[in-house]
């Protein structure tokens, strides 16, 4: 399965755009949603282009191929006018043995963890910062960074999981890091 992975588009219709043309070029199976997905937040400045309606009309288009969890700036009104599930605090997947729990990271992360087997992973947005590193008992965090807002110098930016592993990307589709399964 190939699966692209991005968070944190707060309701940027330029930077939602621009995700959709990547997901054009990458042809992935499903696009997995970290959450803050219409909302900028009290705490963020204004995206660019800000226009959540856009957004909608955008990520509607592709709701069959859309899995989301909850972010930490989405409302139950959210769920009135997207067309796929928004409302998950988190969801499990599996690469072989090995779990990986998906959630945006504002209750659990790398400092309040959920329950993990040795070896699952943890993958969440929510910091706006790219991350894949080893934590607790051999656990790997993996953070796609934000495709609107990102943090600490790092790209406006998404995730792709293929039977190689995992890669991060820029919207422009430009590899920046990667790690073997």
């Amino acid at each position: 399965m190939k699966l692209m992975i991005a968070s944190d588009i707060h309701g940027s219709a330029c930077y939602c755009r621009q995700l959709m043309q990547a997901y054009e070029r990458e042809t992935p199976d499903r696009l997995l949603l970290l959450g803050d997905l219409l909302y900028h937040g009290p705490r963020n400045d204004l995206p660019p282009e800000y226009a959540p309606k856009a957004v909608i009309e955008m990520l509607n288009t592709r709701r069959d191929a859309i899995l989301c969890v909850r972010g930490n700036c989405e409302a139950d009104v959210d769920q009135m006018v997207l067309d796929f599930p928004v409302l998950a605090e988190h969801c499990l997947l599996y690469l072989g043995p090995r779990a990986v729990f998906v959630t945006h990271g504002h209750v659990y992360n790398t400092a309040n963890p959920p329950r993990l087997a040795v070896g699952d992973i943890l993958l969440h947005g929510h910091t706006h910062v790219p991350a894949c590193e080893i934590f607790g008992r051999d656990n790997l965090y993996l953070n796609p960074g934000s495709v609107s807002l990102p943090k600490q110098g790092s790209p406006h930016s998404y995730m792709m999981l293929t039977d190689e592993g995992f890669v991060w990307k820029t919207l422009e589709g430009e590899i920046y890091k990667h790690r073997q399964r």
